[in-house]
């Protein structure tokens, strides 16, 4: 209670409420509680008054340890490290003291003395100094203490005129003069101060805790999604397992068929969706229905529909607005995609985007948002590269970015000319591989010369990462489906197979569908069989008919069997004459991949993410249900044959689990 009292005065006093004082100093007199004079005005001008003698007298004398030792304890932190005035005087003290020898001494200086001076001088300039080393000012004194003799040297005479060092006085004296007066803040106000500062930095650290938590959230909200929709596959498969029991209690025989058909719902979410369109597996038993009843307030969950957005406004940010903001914009754009529920929430956001041509893929206009993928700031790129693979990662998004033919010409090029390390590279590089599902993109992605290039990149797979490595043979091998690809590595059928027989040993098993798909397609061509036999392709198949999976070994066995077919004629059949379709697959996989390794993060007060979008470009409710284009099923051929469609490595990994 003293201490408050006593720092209660000293406030008074220091903000001149003179009448106040005397009013507080009676109340407490009358309390019990006598207050020290130690408020008085006077009295604390007369401390500063020695404490700056000292300060001075050190100075003159060169006492340079004493004075620094006096300046860090009456000189506030705060004052020493973030006033320029205040930095900018320190770093000449510090040049006094270093060169006060060669100045006052008579003869020569001690020589060890002035190595302890040099040496002070040169550790500061390196640590608290290094600060002002950008400053033209100061930028000749980093040379000092490697100088022999700066007493001659030209940039180096002002300092040992008597002026320099009287002007500097004169500077030190009023600083001390406005500085300790203030230094004698009351302490309630210093603790004010403090506490201000503390809770900035605090701020900011809760702000990006805030950012951190908000990403894991959309993280661990994929992970629900997905362990939801396993949840759901496991219950119905354990209600068929229940009544299948219940069957054979009453003599009724369980087929292999349909124990493989439960298998295939139980391993694949894609596959069970297809056959489903065929086969009715409600059955009749009550522990069945029991289990599927409890599931139905589950599945009846409703998702709410994000709120909808600016979307010319966003727009002319995209086109118009600083990089940093472009970045933040092309990451919330792609995070209410890849983060929204699979389903209606989904299909609104995807929908919203293409009906205001988000990407300007309907455009003709000059100034084209799809520029941004040729932006010199390789942040705007890479997050550029980021949302055209959100959006080809889903049957629509692939439709809507067909319909700009430059596209794919700037994804071929940022693919020749990215870094193979950069997450730029990757994400055109998985793009064009989602691309590949589309005939006509299939087409000029052949014509354009990308079979060449991918066999050059595939023979040195040391620098690709497992993503990269993967979706490069992906798209390799749905080139190759094609016959037009077919007679492209004809062209060049050494090296491809060369290619193709070193991929099939990789350690990375996941590309071992492609690579088999790959060289069963190629092999369709006489003269490709005919280099194959010629390099011994049958024996270097063979030695991976003892090391792989049942899958992978009739796979094999297929390939060698399309070695030694025989040709109905010399020409393979082209279907390049075949009706280009405007449907495909439906292949829709968002990739963790999508959302990895972000290298924007935002500082204190900036805006991310959903935040961002809803808080600066909230636009009118439009949102109207539109049917989803109606999508081939996914045609599933059987595992035991190499891939003769073209497929997505997101997508077969569940399709197809190897």
């Amino acid at each position: 209670r003293s201490y408050c009292l006593v720092h209660s005065a000293e406030y008074l006093d220091f903000a001149e409420f003179e009448e106040t004082v005397k009013v507080f100093a009676k109340e407490c007199k009358i309390k019990g509680k006598s207050l020290p004079k130690t408020a008085d005005v006077s009295l604390r001008d007369s401390k500063a008054i020695p404490i700056q003698k000292d300060l001075l007298r050190a100075f003159d004398n060169g006492e340079q340890k004493a004075f620094f030792q006096l300046w860090e304890e009456h000189i506030s932190s705060s004052v020493r490290d973030n006033e320029p005035v205040a930095q900018k005087l320190e770093f000449y003290l510090h040049v006094h003291f270093a060169t006060y020898l060669l100045k006052h001494s008579v003869g020569k200086p001690d020589k060890l003395e002035l190595e302890e001076r040099i040496s002070r001088f040169k550790a500061y300039l390196e640590t608290k100094g290094a600060a002002l080393s950008q400053t033209t000012e100061f930028l000749p004194f980093y040379a000092l203490p490697f100088v022999p003799n700066p007493m001659v040297h030209p940039s180096f005479k002002e300092l040992f005129q008597d002026s320099w060092t009287l002007d500097l006085r004169t500077r030190l004296e009023k600083f001390l003069c406005l500085t300790l007066k203030a230094s004698q803040t009351p302490r309630l106000l210093t603790l004010f101060k403090e506490n201000g500062q503390c809770n900035k930095e605090t701020l900011q650290h809760l702000h990006q805790q805030l950012v951190e938590s908000e990403h894991r959230t959309m993280i661990y909200l994929k992970r629900f999604n997905k362990m939801q929709a396993d949840y759901h596959n496991l219950i119905g498969v354990t209600a068929e397992l229940v009544d299948s029991l219940e069957a054979t209690v009453n003599g009724k025989m369980i087929t292999p068929e349909y124990l493989q058909s439960v298998c295939v719902r139980l391993f694949s979410n894609q596959m069970r969706q297809s056959v489903a369109q065929s086969i009715d597996f409600t059955r009749p038993g009550t522990a069945s229905t029991m289990l599927r009843a409890s599931l139905a307030p589950v599945k009846k969950q409703d998702v709410p529909l994000l709120p909808s957005l600016d979307y010319e406004k966003l727009k002319k940010d995209l086109l118009t607005g600083n990089d940093r903001l472009k970045a933040f914009l092309l990451q919330a754009l792609r995070w209410r995609l890849t983060t929204s529920y699979p389903g209606e929430q989904r299909d609104t956001v995807l929908q919203a985007y293409i009906s205001n041509d988000l990407l300007d893929c309907y455009s003709k206009c000059q100034r084209s948002v799809l520029k941004l993928l040729q932006s010199k700031s390789e942040v705007v790129r890479q997050y550029m590269a980021r949302l055209i693979n959100a959006f080809a990662s889903l049957a629509e998004g692939r439709l809507y970015l067909s319909q700009n033919p430059v596209l794919l010409q700037m994804l071929e090029e940022r693919l020749k000319t990215e870094d193979k390390d950069s997450l730029t590279w990757e994400n055109v590089l998985g793009a064009l591989q989602k691309f590949s599902l589309r005939r006509a993109l299939q087409s000029a992605m052949i014509k354009d010369g990308l079979i060449f290039w991918l066999a050059d990149v595939l023979a040195d797979t040391d620098s690709l990462s497992d993503y990269t490595l993967e979706y490069s043979v992906a798209l390799f091998m749905n080139l190759c489906l094609r016959s037009a690809g077919k007679k492209m590595c004809a062209r060049i059928a050494d090296r491809v197979l060369k290619v193709l027989s070193d991929l099939l040993g990789h350690e990375n098993h996941e590309i071992q569908p492609y690579v088999n798909g790959a060289l069963y397609s190629i092999l369709a061509i006489p003269s490709v069989r005919e280099e194959a036999r010629a390099m011994g392709m049958e024996e270097i198949l063979r030695c991976f008919l003892k090391e792989g999976n049942a899958e992978m070994i009739r796979q094999i066995e297929f390939i060698i069997k399309q070695l030694y077919s025989e040709p109905l004629n010399d020409n393979i059949v082209s279907d390049d004459e075949e009706e280009e379709e405007d449907e495909e697959e439906d292949h829709d996989i968002m990739e963790a991949d999508l959302d990895k390794d972000e290298v924007l993060q935002p500082q204190l007060g900036e805006l991310t993410g959903e935040k961002l979008l809803t808080t600066e470009y909230l636009g009118i409710m439009t949102h109207t249900p539109k049917t989803k284009r109606k999508l081939f099923p996914s045609v599933h051929q059987s595992i035991d044959e190499p891939l003769q469609r073209p497929v997505t490595p997101g997508y077969h990994r569940t399709a197809y689990p190897t």
